[in-house]
């Protein structure tokens, strides 16, 4: 299938707009609400990562969850944990949120940019909550229907 692009936006945020605090770790640290424009009619799950992309380790990950059931609104404050019941056990993932959300927090008197992607897939994907970003995107490779992404600082 040919991909497309997804659009969505995260409640409380603009597009390359600076985090509310609510979603950085000098905040509550919980994740925004996404609110998807255009899902795809295909669409069976979604990945989503929120990487630091000025970290000095190339896209750092602060947070990956997979086979999060297509549907045009997720809600925000997704709780810790490996497996999360209140989204058809979607899985969370190995990364600096470990198998949480971690949001922005540069060091001090710094600026840091990030960066959500939503991948839209047609499948679920079979994998341990011990899994990277990696593991996890090199599976859905063949299986990625749309992708999208929205981007945001923090000081």
């Amino acid at each position: 299938m040919q991909e497309n692009i997804l659009e969505f936006t995260c409640t409380g945020m603009k597009n390359s707009d600076k985090f509310p605090i609510e979603y950085t770790g000098r905040g509550k640290n919980i994740s925004p609400e996404f609110l998807i424009k255009n899902l795809d009619e295909n669409a069976k799950t979604l990945v989503i990562t929120l990487e630091d992309i000025s970290h000095p380790i190339k896209n750092f990950t602060h947070w990956i969850i997979w086979n999060i059931p297509a549907k045009n609104k997720i809600p925000q404050a997704i709780p810790s944990g490996r497996m999360i019941a209140d989204l058809d056990n979607a899985m969370q993932g190995v990364a600096y949120g470990f198998h949480r959300y971690a949001g922005a927090k540069p060091p001090k008197h710094t600026t840091h940019y990030y960066k959500f992607t939503i991948y839209v897939l047609d499948c679920s994907l079979d994998l341990k909550a011990s899994s990277t970003k990696t593991k996890v995107l090199r599976k859905a490779k063949d299986h990625v229907i749309q992708k999208g992404e929205f981007s945001g600082y923090f000081e």
